[in-house]
């Protein structure tokens, strides 16, 4: 009698981002203390941030202005009323003992951004990720720990209160994303979105932002939630997507082994590649919220709401969108030159400025995006001008010159930028496109290489290649590669 094999169980993750995005002000959400980066510990504070007695915070309008911008990107509601709330808890680095946050009124909610995944065959797939609500909050500052004990760890700790105050927005998705790669690639779709805004310069390295993972699985087909874990510390959108990962299979290596999972918060260990336990959450945390007594509500006009809606730019997903239909380029050629708002506008100044679509982005994807990595650069540090880089891919496209004098001239102007042409005339790199100038020289070439033509004639056709680069060397690359090519074939073959 045969049994069946019991069927196995199929699993799917479900996950949620929360992400802070500290915004580019100048000065603190409530005060005028400056938010620079890497200032001195404890120099960019001021009485409101550490919540000293008598003092009143005063809402900073940009940050009101970029978390609206922020919002209406990411398609959400604005509140036509909101408010701030203190959110109650005791922690070294809170100077206030409380937190002022956005509770049961945020200022946006209903929202959604779209995420690009190209498959093997570099198609797109796109997805939409629901965006639960934005809200404003403020920062805590940090904790230094130093000294060392065998046992104990860090003998000691430090507060540096510079990040006290600094605004910040969070963004909390609804539970769509599947994978690590899923959720990945809405860290850096938000990411780029802020960026474009100009709202946030999004560096992770600096904590301008960050993201903790909600992550549970459960039987395909189930609609209940799994157990939900917490993953913290992650630093870079690889770390995200591996952590992820990790913990996909942790948890259903636990399931099928028969083992309960505990609402817990996680770690992402860099060094081990993998998650490990923080402290465990029974339920959610009593942060007995109240209304911010000290701030006013929050009333967005409509007038107000039409000025920053019209100040938004093309968004990344536009430009993707765009940059395929109407220019034609690849999806993966897309996603490259849309990720950073400074090379797609120059991609576009090249376009305008008479160049040729795919060349333009072959050229800003190839050889200047290697020089800015090799040089450290943006591209908005380069002297060389969108309409220069037209220039020498117009000179190509004419056959003035041949694309290896392009290759190069253009580490030089790079450097010093200039008119391609003014340069190609005054070091006389004009591409030799003369038939009757290129067959003396190939005749002179074929005449003192008499053995490798007989060597041609009696089979080895590779030895083609030799002449070229023979012609080549004469001309100091000036030859027309094609009709050099075309010419030498006829005399040897013919």
């Amino acid at each position: 009698m045969s049994t069946l094999a019991p069927v196995k169980t199929e699993y799917e993750a479900v996950i949620g981002l929360e992400t802070h995005c500290q915004l580019s002000t100048q000065t603190k959400i409530f005060s005028n203390s400056s938010t620079e980066f890497g200032a001195d510990p404890n120099t960019n504070i001021d009485p409101i941030c550490l919540g000293l007695p008598g003092v009143l915070p005063v809402l900073n309008q940009k940050v009101l202005e970029y978390a609206v911008k922020a919002a209406r990107a990411l398609n959400c509601e604005i509140a036509p009323y909101s408010k701030f709330d203190r959110k109650q808890y005791f922690y070294p680095d809170l100077p206030k003992n409380y937190q002022i946050s956005q509770f049961d009124l945020p200022i946006a909610t209903n929202g959604w951004l779209e995420i690009e995944i190209v498959d093997e065959n570099n198609n797109p797939i796109r997805k939409r990720i629901g965006i639960t609500r934005l809200h404003m909050e403020e920062d805590a500052g940090k904790l230094v720990h130093g000294g060392s004990d065998r046992l104990a760890g860090s003998t000691y700790s430090m507060v540096d209160f510079n990040r006290a105050g600094i605004p910040l927005v969070e963004i909390v998705s609804e539970p769509d994303i599947r994978s690590g790669l899923e959720a990945a690639e809405y860290a850096q779709e938000l990411r780029r979105i802020v960026r474009y805004l100009g709202v946030s310069d999004g560096n992770m390295q600096e904590g301008s932002l960050r993201c903790d993972v909600n992550i549970s699985v459960r039987p395909v087909g189930q609609k209940e939630f799994g157990t939900k874990v917490e993953i913290k510390n992650m630093n870079s959108f690889s770390a995200i997507q591996k952590a992820i990962d990790y913990e996909i299979e942790r948890q259903i290596a636990a399931l099928e082994a028969g083992q309960s999972l505990i609402q817990e918060t996680r770690l992402w260990e860099e060094g081990s590649q993998r998650t490990i336990s923080m402290r465990s959450k029974e339920g959610s945390s009593d942060y007995r919220y109240f209304p911010e007594p000290d701030l006013p509500p929050i009333q967005v006009s409509a007038e107000q709401l039409k000025q920053w809606e019209s100040e938004l730019p093309e968004l990344p997903a536009q430009k993707r969108h765009r940059y395929e239909t109407d220019l034609g380029l690849s999806p993966y050629d897309t996603r490259v030159l849309t990720d950073d708002r400074t090379v797609a506008q120059y991609f576009e100044a090249t376009v305008a400025a008479g160049a040729d679509t795919k060349q333009a982005a072959n050229w800003l994807m190839g050889d200047i995006t290697a020089y800015l990595k090799n040089e450290k650069l943006a591209i908005t540090d380069i002297p060389l001008k969108p309409a220069e880089l037209a220039e020498l891919i117009n000179l190509i496209g004419e056959n003035t010159i041949s694309g290896k004098i392009a290759k190069d001239i253009l580490p030089e102007l790079l450097a010093k930028g200039g008119s391609p042409k003014q340069m190609v005339e005054k070091k006389g790199l004009i591409q030799i496109s003369d038939t009757g100038e290129l067959e003396a020289i190939i005749d002179e070439v074929i005449a003192s290489h008499s053995q490798e033509v007989e060597k041609f004639k009696a089979g080895k056709t590779k030895l083609k290649g030799f002449f070229v680069g023979q012609v080549m060397k004469k001309t100091q690359g000036r030859a027309d590669p094609q009709l050099t090519n075309k010419l030498i074939s006829q005399k040897l073959e013919g």
